[in-house]
C-alpha cells in the first residue's frame, strides 16, 4: 500500500529529474551564435521556437505563459459562462429539449459503472475528515472561478475514482484536488482556469510539470472516462421536468417559474453539503439529487407559507414526490425487474437518504440560511 503511494509521489516528482538533465544536456551542446544571423533568421528562428513551444505545451494548458500578459485580467469576463442556473425562468435547457427522458435513462443506466461508493478503502494516509477539508475547499475555488456546479461535481467524482484505484501520499492530496478541477474543467467548461492561478491558490508549493504528470496519471487510471454522471445532471433534470410540467397557458402565478428555480438552486446548496461528507458517498446521485430537490421543496413551503393557492402548493409538491419516487427506482434492467428484494433495498436506501439528509440539513442551517 505504501509502495504503490510511493510511486503517486514519484509519478509527480520523478520525470523532473530528468528533464533538467535534459535541458542541460541541450544547453550544453552547440548552437550557431545570434551576431551570426541575419534580423529576418533571428525572427524567424524565434517564431519557430515559439511555433514549436505551443505544440508540446497546448494540450496540458501551459500555452498560458506564451499568451498571458503582465497584468492578469479578470476571471472569466471574455466568455460569460452558460450555466443553468442562468437560464431565464421557464426556459428549458437544450439538451432536455433534445434528449429528455432518453438522457436520463442513458445516465442512470451507466451511473453505477462511475460510483466509487468506497473511495477511501485503499488509502492508509488519507481520512473522511482530509476528504471533506479538500472537497470543500474545491468547493470554494469552483466558486472563486465561477465555474458550473457540473464541473465541482465531476471533479469530486473523478477525485473519488481516482482514490478507488490508487493510493495516494497526503502531501499530494491537495495536488490531486486541483488536477481533478483542471480536468473537469477541461471536460465541461468553455474556458478553462489557468494553471498559474490554480497553483497559486496552493500556494505554490506544486510546480506545473507535477500537475500535468499527475493529471496524466489520472486520465491513465480512469481509462479517459470523464463523462460521469453527476449530483449536477440528474439535479437540472429533475429541475426541467417540472418546468416543463408547468408550461401550461392557463396558469396566471407571476411565482410559477420562480419557484422550480429557487427549490433547484436551495437544492443544489443541500448536494453541495453532501459532496463533503463521505456518508453520503454510497448514495447514488440520481437519488441524492431527488431527496435533496424533495427537502429543498418542503423548506420553501415552510418558509413561504400557504396562501390561498392551496391546490397549486399540492400539486407541485405531488409533482415533487414523484420525481423522487422515479429516482429511487432501480434502472432499468431484467435483473431489477425480477428481483424483489433489489427493489427493497432501494427503498430502503432511499429512506435512508432522506433521513441523513434532513440531519444534515439541520445541522447546517446557518449555511442555507443566507441563501437568497
Amino acid at each position: 500500500m505504501v509502495y504503490c503511494a510511493e510511486m503517486v509521489s514519484y509519478a509527480v516528482n520523478g520525470e523532473r529529474s530528468q528533464s533538467v538533465h535534459k535541458r542541460k544536456r541541450m544547453d550544453g551542446a552547440a548552437s550557431p551564435s545570434v551576431e551570426a544571423l541575419t534580423p529576418a533568421q533571428q525572427r524567424q528562428a524565434a517564431r519557430h521556437r515559439k511555433q514549436k513551444l505551443m505544440s508540446k505545451l497546448s494540450d496540458s494548458g501551459f500555452e498560458e505563459d506564451l499568451m498571458s500578459s503582465p497584468i492578469p485580467s479578470p476571471f472569466r469576463t471574455d466568455v460569460p459562462p452558460l450555466h443553468p442556473d442562468q437560464q431565464k425562468p421557464g426556459q428549458l435547457s437544450c439538451w432536455y429539449l433534445q434528449y429528455g427522458d432518453i438522457g436520463f435513462k442513458i445516465q442512470r443506466e451507466k451511473e453505477a459503472q462511475f460510483h466509487p461508493c468506497k473511495s477511501l478503502v485503499r488509502q492508509p494516509q488519507l481520512t473522511e475528515e482530509a476528504r471533506c477539508t479538500l472537497v470543500s475547499w474545491l468547493i470554494q475555488v469552483h466558486r472563486h472561478f465561477r465555474l458550473s456546479f457540473e464541473c465541482c461535481c465531476l471533479a469530486v467524482n473523478i477525485t473519488d475514482r481516482f482514490l478507488a484505484s490508487t493510493p495516494v501520499a497526503a502531501d499530494c492530496f491537495q495536488l490531486l484536488g486541483v488536477s481533478a478541477l483542471l480536468l473537469a474543467s477541461k471536460q465541461v467548461e468553455m474556458c478553462s482556469p489557468q494553471i498559474s492561478h490554480l497553483l497559486s491558490l496552493c500556494c505554490d508549493a506544486f510546480t506545473k510539470e507535477q500537475l500535468c504528470n499527475l493529471e496524466c496519471l489520472i486520465l491513465r487510471r480512469l481509462n479517459f472516462r470523464l463523462d460521469a454522471p453527476t449530483l449536477a445532471f440528474f439535479l437540472d433534470y429533475y429541475t426541467n421536468c417540472i418546468e416543463a410540467a408547468q408550461l401550461v397557458p392557463e396558469s396566471t402565478c407571476g411565482d410559477r417559474f420562480q419557484r422550480p428555480r429557487r427549490c433547484s438552486h436551495l437544492a443544489q446548496k443541500v448536494c453541495e453539503l453532501t459532496l463533503a461528507d463521505y456518508a453520503f458517498n454510497k448514495y447514488p446521485p440520481s437519488l441524492t439529487a431527488g431527496c435533496a430537490l424533495r427537502i429543498a421543496s418542503k423548506l420553501l413551503k415552510t418558509e413561504q407559507g400557504l396562501a390561498a393557492v392551496q391546490s397549486q402548493e399540492d400539486q407541485w409538491d405531488s409533482f415533487v414526490n414523484d420525481l423522487c419516487t422515479k429516482a429511487a427506482q432501480p434502472p432499468d434492467s431484467p435483473l431489477a425487474m425480477k428481483d424483489h428484494s433489489f427493489a427493497e433495498d432501494q427503498a430502503n436506501l432511499a429512506a435512508e437518504c432522506k433521513d441523513n439528509l434532513r440531519l444534515l440539513v439541520s445541522l447546517n442551517q446557518e449555511a442555507l440560511a443566507q441563501i437568497e
